[in-house]
């Protein structure tokens, strides 16, 4: 009993915590977005306040945020947030595709800026991105080009996935400070440094990070792909939230691929691109050929090795069993299967065409109560003087060279850059897209050599946005709800969390009460020294009881005849 109430105590412990760990996460999280939403609220219109007092006292309102177009507060090269409703300083592509069938060659999908279907700030405006099945090419020139010396590069934008994505890229090019440059012929084969951002097909899900590297033996460039996050980027493209995505190139070669302030990606331009900066300094002489006597060959067979002479290479594997018999009962008459008796024949069945109608078979009904039915054979097993095909031992080979390898030559086209960093100056920012979804949206791109500064833009605006979607965001049941609704495993984990320690305790506390008699018995039975069994014990009191009882009684009518005056005896004088 003492062992079930520690149970029951620790368990209704742990259901405690429960409860208390997911109301200090909802309480975390409301306090974190009435911090958010406190910070971006302006400064409230005296009319509402007149109204808010005149008002019936009841609950408080869903918190607001008030908008405010981010301002760049320091050095930067490219700052857009698409607030004054227009797309002046872009440029839309007015070129074709090569290679493609003249139908979708042409640049022709569609941009609006407009705000967010669902928007939760009136007033914040963005760059969407408005047909399917398009091409969409649109660009802008920086402040000034950005040249790669001893400053880092920041590069950051918003993209929501109003409708989601089901195949399309929502990545920008930051395209190549070039004398030929120009944005009304914006193409994909128009020379970018670096291209980064999200891209989706099916179920891979990508954050490119590629930048194009030039050879500077031959002048030619060669594009290198960072390697792949390790983390999960599902819910950035299946959420429909608005997302920040942030790159990072340090003049030390390190990169950082954030996305909402959170590192998902990071290495060295040195040592995590593929394919690598630097090409091996030795490589295989393509001139090379393998001997035609190397012998790779590290086993071969022992050539002095017979085969024995009582070797049966014919024996089976199997044979029957001479042991087994017959079992008693055995219906060697009766067939396994029958024709369906019940069966009839389709009137549509046409004998010349189907051939002779046979009923179906099914298993004999006789044979359910016999041991077996038809010819009984006896059960193979297998042969223990089967050895099957003889083939000689292997032993190591004595002319055995190893595995044969071209030899090396110095690489003639090796080179070291160990400073990859410094690439191509860059002059403006493009999207060159093709996607099968609409209403990508697109905001607050930004450009810059200071990092400070570009957290103070997305806090401004990125910041902003996601403290008025966590403000409007369903309390926490609902969240596990609609997290079922998409995960649906997502309820049997609900249902152990919450119906399991419920069974527990009602079955360890409200279950299993013992009896007096059983609970003295336990209490009698402390000892391991040998003890009377308690039903002998009990019996045994009682006819003592009896017996003393009688005993008691006879004694009392013994005292009461010495006491008669007829049984006394007469005194002597």
């Amino acid at each position: 009993m003492e062992l079930k109430m520690r149970l029951c105590v620790a368990l209704l412990s742990l259901s405690l915590c429960l409860g208390l760990m997911g109301h200090v996460r909802a309480q975390e999280e409301a306090d974190d977005v009435e911090m958010d939403v406190e910070d971006a609220i302006d400064d409230m219109r005296e009319e509402d306040v007149e109204e808010e007092e005149e008002k019936a006292p009841g609950p408080p309102p869903v918190p607001t945020v008030t908008y405010r177009a981010p301002e760049p507060m320091g050095e930067h090269y490219f700052a857009e947030s698409f607030d004054k409703g227009t797309l002046q300083g872009w440029v839309l592509s007015q070129a074709k595709k090569d290679g493609i069938d003249e139908e979708i060659a042409k640049y022709d999908g569609k941009w609006e800026v407009e705000e967010m279907k669902d928007t939760k700030l009136p007033g914040d405006k963005g760059l969407v991105l408005k047909s399917k099945a398009k091409h969409h090419a649109i660009s802008a020139l920086l402040l000034r080009p950005f040249t790669f010396d001893t400053k880092p590069l920041i590069v950051q934008y918003e993209v929501n996935f109003q409708t989601g994505i089901d195949c399309g890229g929502a990545y920008v090019k930051l395209l190549a400070q070039t004398p030929d440059l120009d944005l009304e012929e914006f193409v994909d084969k128009t020379p970018y440094t670096i291209m980064f951002g999200p891209d989706k097909c099916g179920e891979d899900y990508k954050l490119h990070f590629i930048f194009r590297h030039k050879n500077p033996k031959t002048g030619e460039f060669e594009e290198k792909h960072a390697k792949k996050p390790d983390a999960d980027l599902r819910t950035y493209y299946t959420d429909k939230k608005t997302h920040l995505y942030t790159l990072v190139l340090n003049p030390d070669n390190s990169f950082e691929i954030l996305i909402d302030q959170t590192v998902v990606n990071s290495g060295s331009l040195l040592n995590d691109m593929t394919p690598p900066i630097n090409p091996p300094a030795e490589i295989e002489d393509p001139d090379d050929h393998k001997p035609e006597d190397w012998d790779e060959r590290p086993k071969i067979q022992d050539p002095d090795s017979v085969k024995p002479e009582d070797w049966d290479e014919d024996a089976p594997a199997k044979i029957p069993d001479e042991d087994a018999v017959k079992p008693d009962g055995w219906l060697d008459e009766e067939p396994e299967y029958i024709g369906d008796p019940d069966a009839l024949k389709p009137e549509d069945w046409d004998e010349d065409m189907d051939g002779e109608w046979e009923a179906p078979q099914i298993p004999n009904p006789i044979c359910e109560t016999a041991p077996g039915c038809g010819p009984w054979e006896r059960p193979m097993i297998d042969n223990p003087n089967y050895k099957g095909k003889w083939k000689p031992p292997m032993i190591d080979n004595p002319n055995y060279q190893g595995v044969w390898k071209p030899r090396k030559i110095p690489n003639p086209d090796f080179f070291e850059d160990l400073h990859p960093f410094r690439m191509t100056p860059f002059s403006a920012v493009g999207l060159e897209l093709w996607s099968m979804s609409s209403d990508i949206f697109f905001d607050n791109f930004f450009v810059t050599s200071d990092r400070t500064v570009a957290e103070r833009w997305a806090a401004d605006g990125w910041g902003l946005k996601k403290a008025a979607e966590g403000a409007a965001e369903p309390g926490l049941v609902n969240q596990m709800i609609t997290a079922a609704e998409e995960r649906p495993w997502l309820w049997i984990v609900y249902v152990l969390t919450v119906a399991l320690p419920l069974v527990l305790i009602i079955v360890f506390c409200c279950t299993g009460k013992k009896s007096p008699a059983s609970t003295s018995a336990a209490e009698y039975k402390k000892t391991d020294a040998p003890q009377p069994d308690v039903k002998e014990e009990a019996e045994d009191e009682e006819a003592k009881e009896e017996e003393s009882g009688l005993i008691d009684k006879h004694k009392s009518e013994d005292d009461i005849l010495r006491r008669s005056p007829r049984n006394r005896k007469p005194r002597k004088d």
